[in-house]
C-alpha cells in the first residue's frame, strides 16, 4: 500500500475549511459581482476574479489595444488550435505577454496538464502589478476551464463554486464534458497538494520551533 505525505483532515478541521471557502466566495462575488448580463457582453471580457479576465478573440483584437490598456491588462493567455492559429492570434507582442496554448474544445482534448503552466503565469503578472485576459475564440469553452482551475485552485474552492463564480461574471461559460470531467479530477488532486504543503509548513514551523528552544 502506498502511503501519502499528507494528514488526514479532521471533522473539525474540514468544517472550517467549509467556513472558509464560504468567506472566500462571498469576497470575491463582492469585489468583481455582475448582476446585470446582457447577450451582446458575449463580445466583450469581462474581470472574473480581481486582476483576471475572462473573454473572447473579440476583446484581444488588432482594434482593442486601447480597451486593453484602459483595464490594465499586460498579460495575455491565447487559446488556441493550429487550425485557427490563422485568426486567433497574440497581436501585441511588443506591448502585451502572452502565453499561447494550442488545446482543441474537444471533449478528449488533455487541458488538465496546461492547468500549472496557466497558474504560474497569471501569479506572475499578479505578482508584479499586472492583469491578465484569457480568451479563447468565443470565450465560452477552453478559456472558460482554465479560468475556473486557475481560481479552484488559486482560493482553495470546490469546483462547484467555481464554476458559479465565473458564471456569475461571465453568464454565457459552458465548457464541454470532457473539461468539466477534468477538472472534477482536478479538484482532488490540488487539494492534496494544497494539504501536503500545509503539512510541510507546519513541520518546518516545529523544526524551527524546536531548534530556536534548543
Amino acid at each position: 500500500m502506498v502511503s501519502f505525505p499528507y494528514r488526514m483532515i479532521g471533522e473539525e478541521e474540514k468544517m472550517a475549511e467549509d467556513d472558509d471557502s464560504s468567506q472566500t466566495l462571498s469576497k470575491l462575488k463582492a469585489a468583481c459581482g455582475n448582476t446585470d448580463w446582457t447577450y451582446t457582453m458575449r463580445r466583450t471580457m469581462q474581470e472574473i476574479v480581481p486582476g483576471v479576465f475572462l473573454g473572447p478573440y473579440s476583446a484581444a483584437q488588432r482594434t482593442k489595444l486601447d480597451a486593453l490598456k484602459q483595464h490594465g491588462i499586460t498579460h495575455i493567455v491565447c487559446v488556441r488550435q493550429d487550425v485557427e492559429a490563422h485568426f486567433i492570434k497574440p497581436n501585441f507582442p511588443e506591448e502585451i505577454q502572452y502565453l499561447t496554448l494550442n488545446i482543441a474544445d474537444s471533449v478528449t482534448e488533455n487541458i488538465i496538464h496546461h492547468f500549472p503552466t496557466v497558474k504560474t503565469f497569471i501569479d506572475e503578472s499578479l505578482a508584479n502589478g499586472g492583469k491578465v485576459l484569457i480568451h479563447g475564440n468565443g470565450g465560452i469553452s477552453r478559456s472558460a476551464a482554465l479560468a475556473i482551475a486557475y481560481i479552484m485552485e488559486k482560493y482553495g474552492l470546490t469546483i462547484k463554486d467555481a464554476f458559479t463564480l465565473v458564471q456569475q461574471n461571465r453568464f454565457c461559460i459552458n465548457p464541454n464534458e470532457g473539461f468539466m470531467a477534468q477538472l472534477a479530477e482536478f479538484e482532488p488532486i490540488y487539494k492534496a497538494q494544497r494539504t501536503m504543503l500545509q503539512g510541510q509548513s507546519s513541520a518546518d514551523a516545529s523544526r524551527n520551533k524546536r531548534s530556536l528552544d534548543r
